[in-house]
């Protein structure tokens, strides 16, 4: 039978294996009966070292052993490779739902993930500082609740805030609670939403997460499932500009060529382009009209205009005799 540091043994040997080897970086059979010895005070032999890599093999490591003039074994492929932890580093410090300190505790937990070399990589690509970042850490335990709520088919309640002058958080509908059936949650530039169907005012409505307080589970089930059945989130997200709502239309924009790429970075590779002459194009899309979107259009700049429908080109001429009167 098997000794407790014979048990150990393996389950040292897989965490040096992971941590501290890849490709570059090799440990042969000695080195690793020192590092049992110096730091675990395990003793082993050569033997012992080939007999405990066969069983790791059969774990389902992907150990590879070197033969030749430099002898040694490495971890080869891994769950996550370099270039994905820092795709996952990246995400999680530009987000800014996500705290400064919550992102160094993720991105110390995604380093653990490779072996110490590339995580020495990973530490010098980390750029915090500065960086816009919420300072609501109840986003977490509002993420829990939702997919919790989500889960068990139940409503949830939740104060609702907005921040004022003096950069404090103050409470919407003075202090009263929002009831809403949470169905889903989205990411949108760089702020986490909750999408959730509102009984009371009968639509589908969204939530910056970092902006709730006080979020509880109700007892009562949700409500709004007629409303998504056919609800398609990617749709939602494009139609609606900066996560603010409007009303649903149909929109006709006229385009310089060299805008394409504009309009299929937010309207997804199915928008239809239509040719018009030889430096212009058309295409139909449907938006949720709002400021936000005609301040979408503004900031693109002549090269982008509405020619349909005649009530959205009135309400955008509107909006931007407005921002002139107020100059």
């Amino acid at each position: 039978m098997a000794t407790m540091d014979q048990k150990l043994r393996t389950l040292y040997l897989m965490d040096i294996m992971l941590e501290r080897t890849d490709e570059e970086h090799l440990l042969n059979a000695s080195q690793l009966c020192s590092i049992l010895e110096n730091e675990y005070g395990i003793s082993a032999d050569r033997r012992t070292i080939y007999s405990e890599m066969d069983i790791l093999k059969k774990y389902g490591l992907d150990i590879i052993q070197k033969k030749g003039k430099n002898p040694g074994y490495y971890i080869g492929s891994r769950d996550f490779e370099l270039p994905e932890l820092k795709l996952l580093v990246d995400a999680v410090q530009s987000s800014k739902f996500i705290t400064e300190k919550k992102s160094k505790e993720l991105i110390t937990k995604l380093e653990k993930l490779c072996c110490r070399s590339d995580a020495a990589i990973l530490s010098k690509y980390v750029f915090i500082v500065n960086r816009p970042k919420t300072e609501n850490e109840t986003v977490y335990y509002n993420v829990d609740y939702i997919h919790t709520a989500i889960y068990e088919n139940k409503e949830i309640k939740f104060h609702y805030a907005e921040w004022t002058v003096e950069k404090k958080f103050k409470l919407k509908k003075d202090g009263a609670f929002y009831v809403v059936s949470p169905w889903a949650l989205t990411w949108d530039d760089e702020n986490y939403y909750l999408v959730a169907y509102d009984a009371a005012a009968g639509i589908i409505k969204h939530y910056r997460v970092d902006k709730m307080q006080n979020t509880e589970i109700l007892e009562t089930n949700r409500k709004g499932e007629d409303s998504f059945k056919n609800f398609d989130l990617a749709t939602f997200a494009k139609k609606t500009f900066g996560m603010y709502g409007g009303v649903d239309a149909e929109v006709t924009l006229e385009c310089k060529n060299e805008l394409a790429g504009v309009v299929i970075d937010r309207f997804g590779h199915d928008v239809w382009l239509i040719p018009q002459g030889k430096d212009h194009f058309k295409t139909r899309v449907l938006v949720s009209v709002s400021p936000q979107f005609f301040g979408w259009i503004t900031g693109i700049g002549t090269g982008m205009k509405i020619t349909g429908p005649e009530n959205v080109k009135q309400q955008y001429k509107e909006y931007l005799l407005d921002v002139l009167r107020s100059y």
